[in-house]
C-alpha cells in the first residue's frame, strides 16, 4: 500500500514538473495532481528534497521498466532509436521533468548524487553495448552516443525541432548513421555470419 501511494505521488511530482517547471513543483501542487487530500505528500516526503528524490526515484523506475530486453540479433540502433522515440513520444512528460530535475542538479548538491548515481546505470549500459559492438575505446564512444541521444531529445522536446519531432524510421536510420561513423553500425546477422 505504501509503494503504491509513493508511486502515484511520484507520478504526479513528475507531471507537475513537466506541466509547471521546478518553482511549480509544490506538495500542494502533487496533492492536488494525484487527486489525494491535502497533506498527502508531506506525509511521504515532508522537505522539498525528499519531494524531488521521490519524483526522480520514480523516473528511474519507470524508465527501467520501459527498457527493452536485448534479444539478438536486435540491433542497437534500432535499441537506441525505440528508446528516443518513446522519450519523445508516450515518455515525453517525463523527458521535460528530466530535464527540469538536470538543470536544479547543477545548483543542489544533494540532487546532483541522486541525478549522476541513476544516471551512471544508463551510462554504464551503453558502455557494455560499445563494448559488445568491439569498440577500442568504449567509454569514449558511449559518451558520443549518449550526446547524440541527449542532442536529439532536446531539439525534439524544448528546441526548434520540437515543431516536427522525428519519426521512429528516421531515428532508426540516424542512429544506424552515427553508430556508422564510429565505425560500430551492428548488422542484423549473427557474429559468426559477419565478413572477417
Amino acid at each position: 500500500m505504501v509503494a503504491e501511494r509513493v508511486a502515484v505521488l511520484g507520478d504526479a511530482a513528475i507531471e507537475v514538473l513537466a506541466e509547471q517547471g521546478m518553482r511549480g513543483l509544490t506538495h500542494r501542487a502533487v496533492d492536488t495532481a494525484a487527486a489525494l487530500p491535502a497533506g498527502s505528500t508531506s506525509y511521504y516526503a515532508r522537505t522539498r528534497e525528499a519531494l524531488l528524490e521521490l519524483a526522480l526515484t520514480r523516473m528511474a523506475e519507470l524508465d527501467e521498466v520501459e527498457l527493452p530486453e536485448v534479444q539478438e540479433p536486435v540491433s542497437v540502433a534500432k535499441l537506441t532509436a525505440g528508446f528516443l522515440h518513446a522519450s519523445i513520444t508516450t515518455g515525453r512528460t517525463r523527458t521535460l521533468a528530466r530535464y527540469e530535475f538536470a538543470l536544479e542538479a547543477t545548483r543542489r548538491p544533494v540532487l546532483r548524487e541522486i541525478y549522476d548515481r541513476i544516471g551512471a546505470k544508463y551510462r554504464a549500459q551503453l558502455k557494455a553495448s560499445m563494448v559488445a559492438l568491439g569498440s577500442p575505446e568504449p567509454e569514449r564512444h558511449a559518451r558520443l552516443m549518449m550526446a547524440w541521444c541527449e542532442g536529439v531529445l532536446f531539439d525534439s522536446l524544448a528546441g526548434t525541432g520540437a515543431a516536427e519531432p522525428p519519426t521512429l524510421a528516421e531515428l532508426e536510420r540516424s542512429s544506424e548513421e552515427v553508430l556508422r561513423g564510429i565505425a560500430l553500425a551492428q548488422e542484423d546477422v549473427p557474429e559468426r555470419q559477419r565478413p572477417r
